[in-house]
């Protein structure tokens, strides 16, 4: 057959096809020719292609681009688009936002003391430490029979009424307004859990693609920072803070919208008497984890060098805008230090992932010079080494060395907050993948919300620590004699946790931490089944 369908073919389609092949072989040979031409142009580049540079820089531009078009092809762009909602706008950008524009609210509405933000700003943050309850919420409690949806909806809800209670209202005392600052809080961190599942969902249905959502996640949210913060002080300038309250009111509106957009099956018929006996279990597994020597010596390690890291930001932060002796930044100016330090925390991240194919996972360093390596879960020893020099930056700033040979405030300020930023996402990392070693079979969602809350309960423990101390060496809004004892004292600290490294396993980190009978998976029957998600579009015919 094929050779009467060859025989069959017409004398001009005989010639167009021959003309067609004696073009292409033209153009070989023609493209071969210019190859010599090119090469003898450039004789230093000897064989190599001087095209490949302009590829290279193409291809990289093009790289984010194809990467997102593949993403939403396959997960669907309205899920695509759930995630740089929830991650970039909602935690990302409104953190940076909110961060300055707190900070200037208590200091110059509220005039409060340095000791006293310091314990708001943990306050603020305790509905973050409950994370592995709103866990336990949308995986055991449908509402409406939907596990997500309502969730989505009810976290924006709450976020878009607190800001807008603050923004609009002039006589809120400082109780209340602490009140609707915890409840923006908890409508982030309630969004956050959701997406969180919906992430976790679509890394069961796609596997090969649970990196990259994890990429996505952590790039929308250092993003989305990095723009808040560039925008915050010019804003708190432009419009003062409760001006920026109200602005925040629109990120956790357009979670409510994620919420509509989501598409998930309706649970028929749930039994919601076994509510309590899920909870129940879910409980007795995760205490029966925590009493394995394996878990709770790296859980205790993690919440130790979190919160020996003493927090002492805020009299820093009334040092360098009110004090007499200070540098007395602008607004504008410190929103921009911060800018600088979430750059210096996405760097951190990215250099985390590119060495951790090439140092090994604890390095300590011991002496002065000598660096001894030694093969553990994680590095973080260089981390306390780089904030023991970052601290020194501080004292010399605070006792204005600096001035005397001729150096900048902003320079010393810009460096502290970067290089603070970059260790610490150098530390946060690697405790991120310590974490999930550390997640048993079928409740590791919720264990891992679990050590997530351990993780905040440190710092939370950071920040009070440093407002206590604040208190203690008496450095008020017009007193900061002894901020360089403060500083002094928390860059002693935070040598502590290498004396803390024999908590952690001595393990190959390619291997699990946990031991066997607690990776074993659950029977089919008792195991969740997760639907492949995807987000409702609300333009039809696309």
């Amino acid at each position: 057959m094929q050779l009467l369908r060859t025989n069959s073919t017409t004398p001009h389609q005989k010639t167009k096809t021959y003309q067609l092949g004696e073009k292409a072989e033209l153009s070989a040979m023609e493209m071969e020719a210019e190859e010599p031409e090119k090469e003898s142009l450039h004789p230093e580049s000897g064989n190599q292609k001087q095209k490949i540079p302009v590829k290279g820089v193409r291809d990289l531009l093009w790289t984010p681009i194809n990467w997102f078009r593949m993403l939403s092809s396959e997960l669907h762009w309205s899920f695509v688009v759930g995630v740089v909602i929830v991650y970039g706008i909602s935690q990302g950008l409104s953190m940076g936002l909110s961060r300055i524009s707190i900070q200037y609210y208590l200091k110059d509405e509220e005039k409060v003391q340095p000791s006293e933000a310091q314990i708001y700003f943990g306050i603020i943050q305790i509905p973050w430490i409950v994370k592995p309850l709103w866990g336990l919420l949308t995986d055991t409690l449908p509402v409406l029979g939907y596990r997500r949806k309502p969730y989505f909806v009810f976290a924006g809800l709450l976020g878009v009424t607190s800001m807008l209670v603050l923004s609009l209202d002039k006589n809120l005392n400082l109780t209340m307004s602490l009140l609707a600052l915890m409840a923006g809080s908890a409508g982030v961190a309630i969004a956050d859990v959701t997406i969180d599942a919906c992430v976790t969902q679509n890394s069961i249905s796609h596997p090969s693609l649970a990196g990259d959502m994890q990429s996505l996640c952590g790039l929308s949210s250092s993003v989305g920072a990095l723009v808040g913060f560039s925008l915050s002080g010019f804003l708190v300038h432009l419009v003062g803070p409760k001006g920026v309250f109200g602005l925040l009111s629109i990120p956790p509106g357009l979670v409510v919208l994620v919420g509509i957009m989501h598409r998930e099956s309706h649970v028929r018929n749930f039994a919601y008497k076994r509510v309590s006996v899920k909870l129940l279990d879910a409980g007795k597994a995760m205490w029966t984890t925590l009493k394995c020597g394996s878990v709770w010596r790296p859980c205790l390690y993690m919440y130790l060098s979190l919160a020996l890291a003493l927090n002492v930001r805020e009299g820093m932060f009334y040092w360098y805008t009110d004090a007499k002796e200070g540098p007395s930044f602008s607004k504008e100016i410190v929103g921009s230090i911060f800018s600088i330090g979430a750059v210096g925390s996405l760097l951190g991240g990215c250099s985390f992932l590119d060495s951790v194919a090439l140092w090994f996972f604890r390095i300590a360093r011991f002496g002065i010079g000598v660096a001894h390596t030694l093969k553990e879960p994680i590095k973080v020893v260089p981390s306390a080494q780089g904030s023991r020099f970052t601290q020194g930056l501080g004292e010399v700033l605070v006792l204005r060395i600096n001035l005397k040979f001729g150096l900048p405030d902003y320079f010393f300020v810009v460096i502290d907050e970067a290089v603070t930023m970059l260790i610490g996402r150098m530390k946060w990392m690697p405790l991120l993948v310590l974490s999930s070693k550390l997640c048993p079979a079928g409740i590791e969602g919720t264990f891992f919300a679990l050590l997530m809350s351990i993780d905040h309960v440190g710092m939370l423990s950071s920040t009070w620590a440093g407002g206590l101390l604040l208190h203690i060496l008496n450095i008020t809004r017009t007193q900061f004699e002894n901020l360089w004892m403060a500083i002094l004292i928390r860059s002693l600290l935070r040598i502590v946790p290498i004396a803390l490294l024999f908590l952690i396993p001595r393990s190959d980190p390619n291997l699990s931490i946990l031991p066997s009978e607690m990776l074993r998976t659950k029977k089919a029957d008792d195991v969740h089944e997760y639907e492949t998600l995807e987000m409702a579009s609300l333009v039809t015919g696309t």
